[in-house]
């Protein structure tokens, strides 16, 4: 039987807790400083209860509450796995559409916490694939400097990495 292969896996160590981690990934005033799309330069949050089988959002942080992407809540164990499908909003519900980002949180040593990001399904959607090789690594570079140093990259400098 063959093993299917992630589309997109990325791993970081912070030198941070898992409770803090965790935090990072579920509280809005938290995201909205070190959530930002790269191309646009605006900062996104992900709203939800965070509970399986609810819905979540990923809304632009500029007043305007735009969805971008929407998904459901696959599953949430804290501070160590989160765990939900990502669509684009008009495709929610259609889950042949859905690709699935799954948070691993590990305590790696004392100081470090072992991050890694695997997003699945990503071939069903070459531009969405694409979209996120590029946002994945500046997003979660933003959230490695926020927890480390309490501030996020400058938007402009993310915006052209």
């Amino acid at each position: 039987m063959e093993t299917k292969k992630p589309d997109f896996v990325y791993v970081t160590y912070i030198a941070t807790t898992p409770e803090k981690l965790w935090q990072a990934l579920m509280d809005t005033d938290m995201m909205a400083q070190w959530w930002v799309n790269p191309k646009a330069g605006c900062a996104r949050v992900n709203v939800s209860d965070w509970k399986p089988g609810s819905l979540w959002e990923h809304r632009r942080a500029d007043g305007s509450d735009i969805v971008d992407i929407a998904g459901k809540v696959i599953e949430a164990i804290a501070p160590k796995r989160l765990v939900y499908s990502w669509a684009r909003p008009d495709e929610v519900s259609d889950v042949t559409k859905h690709s699935q980002v799954s948070f691993d949180i590990d305590q790696y040593t004392d100081k470090l916490v072992k991050l890694t990001v695997t997003h699945d399904d990503l071939a069903k959607d070459p531009s969405m694939l694409s979209g996120v090789s590029g946002g994945w690594p500046t997003v979660l570079s933003n959230l490695k400097t926020f927890l480390e140093t309490g501030q996020a990259l400058p938007h402009t400098v993310a915006a052209h990495a």
